[in-house]
């Protein structure tokens, strides 16, 4: 996965395997790799993307959101954060007070990624990478084979106001409720 991270930091797209999907990254603070990401998906830059981290080292936030984060992650859920200070906006979409953050797994990547699946926008999860359409793996500067995925996006978990459960996916609503206790 250093390849991931070094990849990013020259500003490159790269499709890999995540958790649960395959992915598209960049780095989310390089206004040209968000554009060519989003580009490649088909997707409109006012619709919010994840920042995926690869180990703890988490933006700084309240010690009952960092309570909440730290019984959920790594795994296979996606946290919506309050985000006063305004961190990643070009991930945040049009409302930057809310940040999407992932840490799938820990790994030695060396710096956080912007991520969206890698698919076409609103098309099908891609678990194994000949799932992920032609034109993005051709448009990606880096492409990663990580052979089969379990194919469920991750549950997206808001933790702005209390423990909202905004899509069930990788994790189940149950399990969500069984971390949190």
């Amino acid at each position: 996965m250093k390849e991931l991270g070094e990849c990013v930091a020259r500003g490159g797209v790269a499709v890999f395997p995540a958790d649960t999907v395959y992915g598209l990254a960049c780095d989310p603070e390089n206004p040209e790799a968000v554009r060519r990401l989003y580009a490649l998906k088909g997707r409109p830059p006012d619709k919010p993307a994840a920042v995926m981290f690869f180990d703890m080292d988490l933006p700084s936030v309240g010690p009952r959101t960092r309570a909440l984060m730290e019984r959920l992650l790594p795994g296979g859920v996606t946290l919506l954060l309050p985000n006063p200070a305004g961190l990643y906006p070009l991930a945040c979409g049009p409302d930057p007070s809310t940040l999407g953050l992932r840490v799938p797994f820990l790994a030695p990547v060396g710096r956080p990624v912007m991520q969206s699946s890698a698919n076409v926008s609103g098309g099908p999860d891609a678990r194994r990478l000949v799932d992920v359409p032609e034109a993005i793996r051709a448009g990606a500067d880096l492409v990663i084979d990580g052979g089969e995925l379990p194919g469920t996006p991750s549950t997206v978990v808001d933790l702005s106001d209390g423990v909202r459960i905004v899509r069930e996916g990788a994790l189940s609503a149950d399990r969500i409720r069984q971390l949190l206790r």
